[in-house]
C-alpha cells in the first residue's frame, strides 16, 4: 500500500462582506491522504508538500461573493483556500517536474495539495533555493509574484528614467519594498508612504528611500506630497487607491506614469463605501500613462527578471524583509493582519521545514 500522511486544510466558510476576521475561516481536523498520485488525479496533476504559505492583498476580493467578473475566480466556501507558495514535489505526472523538485506557485492552504491542471501551468521549478544562497521563503516574495510585480509595474509599465521622481505608497509591504528599492537602482528619486513611525523608518533606513511619511499622521495627503514634491511626481507605483490616489493625481507631472497594482484601502469596503476618485481629470490634463496590471500576464519575463535580480540579492544591493508566521494554524491571523496594517515587509507562514 502507499504511503499515508495526515493532512489539515485551512477553508473558507462563507463569502465576506466588509473586513475578514479570522472566524470567516476555519482549519480542518487532519485527514489521511496518500502520498502518491491516484487514478483520480488528472494526468499533469502534480502532489506536492506545502513548505510556505504567502498572504497576498490579492485573497481579499477572492472571499467576496463574486458579483462581477474578475481576473481571478473567487473562492468557494467550503472549500481549501489557494494561494502562492513554495513545496516540495512528492509525485508527478507533469514531465516539467519530477519527485523532490522544489516549486513555487499557486497551491493550497494544506500540508499536502494535489495540483491538477489548469493550475500546475502557475508551478515553477526552483534552481536557486537554499543550496544557492538564496531562501526558500523567498519564492513567496522578492524571487515569487510579488518580485515580478514590482519588476512589471516599474521597470516595463513606467520606464523610468534616472533623476525622476518616484512615489511609493504601501511602501513597506511585499511589492512596495521592492519598487523603491529599483527606483533607487535606476538613479531616481524615491520617496514612499507607510502606516506607522516604525514602517517609515525601514523605508528611509534599510530600503534606501530618501524620504517617507506616516499617511495616517497627515491630515491632507495632497499636502504631504507637495512637500515631499516640490516638482512633481513622475511615477506612482499604485497600491492603496481611494484618497492617496486623488491626492497623487493632483501632484503628478506632465506625462507622469502611474502602475496600478493594488486598492488595498478599498477591498473591505462594501460598494456603497468606496472612495470616490474626484481628480481623474488630471490624466487629461497632464496626459498622464494610468496602466494596471497583473503578474500572470507577465510571466514570460520571470527568466529576465531572475537573472537580473540574483546577484543584487546575493551580495546585499538588495534587501528584503519578510514577517514569518508559525504553523497552519496562525495562516488566518497572517492573512488578516494584512488588512490592519500589523506585518512588516512580506507576511508569509511556515508550515513545514524542507527536508
Amino acid at each position: 500500500m502507499a504511503a499515508t500522511a495526515m493532512n489539515r486544510r485551512v477553508i473558507l466558510k462563507d463569502y465576506v462582506e466588509g473586513y475578514p476576521s479570522e472566524e470567516h475561516m476555519e482549519l480542518l481536523p487532519a485527514t489521511e491522504v496518500p502520498l502518491r498520485l491516484t487514478s483520480d488525479d488528472p494526468p499533469g496533476s502534480v502532489l506536492v508538500r506545502n513548505l510556505y504559505l504567502s498572504c497576498d492583498p490579492y485573497m481579499r476580493p477572492k472571499m467576496s461573493r463574486p458579483l462581477r467578473a474578475s481576473y481571478t475566480a473567487a473562492f468557494v466556501p467550503g472549500s481549501v483556500i489557494t494561494g502562492y507558495g513554495v513545496a516540495r514535489v512528492l509525485d508527478s505526472s507533469d514531465p516539467r517536474l519530477s519527485p523532490g523538485d522544489l516549486v513555487w506557485g499557486i497551491t493550497g492552504w494544506e500540508d499536502y495539495s494535489v495540483v491538477k491542471p489548469p493550475v500546475t501551468a502557475f508551478l515553477s521549478k526552483i534552481s536557486h533555493g537554499a543550496d544557492g544562497g538564496v531562501p526558500l521563503s523567498y519564492y513567496t516574495g522578492i524571487l515569487g509574484m510579488p518580485g515580478l510585480t514590482a519588476y512589471v509595474g516599474f521597470h516595463e509599465i513606467c520606464a523610468p528614467k534616472a533623476g525622476e521622481t518616484v512615489f511609493v505608497s504601501a511602501a513597506s509591504g511585499a511589492v512596495g519594498q521592492l519598487v523603491g528599492q529599483f527606483a533607487r537602482l535606476a538613479g531616481c528619486r524615491v520617496v514612499g508612504s507607510a502606516g506607522s513611525a516604525e514602517k517609515v523608518e525601514l523605508l528611509k533606513t534599510k530600503f534606501g528611500f530618501h524620504d517617507a511619511f506616516n499617511y495616517k499622521e497627515e491630515p491632507d495627503l495632497a499636502a504631504a506630497l507637495a512637500r515631499c514634491f516640490p516638482e512633481g511626481i513622475d511615477i506612482y507605483f499604485e497600491n492603496v487607491g481611494g484618497a492617496m490616489l486623488d491626492a497623487v493625481l493632483l501632484n503628478m507631472r506632465v506625462h507622469g506614469r502611474i502602475a496600478v497594482c493594488g486598492f488595498i484601502s478599498q477591498y473591505n469596503l462594501k460598494d456603497d463605501e468606496r472612495d470616490a476618485v474626484r481628480n481623474l481629470s488630471a490624466v487629461i490634463a497632464k496626459r498622464l500613462k494610468m496602466q494596471g496590471f497583473i503578474e500572470p500576464d507577465h510571466k514570460h519575463l520571470y527568466p529576465k527578471y531572475e537573472e537580473w535580480v540574483l546577484p543584487y540579492i546575493r551580495d546585499g544591493t538588495i534587501a528584503y524583509v519578510e514577517d514569518v508566521a508559525e504553523g497552519l494554524e496562525s495562516a488566518p491571523k497572517a492573512l488578516i493582519g494584512l488588512f490592519h496594517g500589523r506585518n512588516v515587509g512580506k507576511q508569509l507562514v511556515r508550515i513545514a521545514d524542507d527536508e
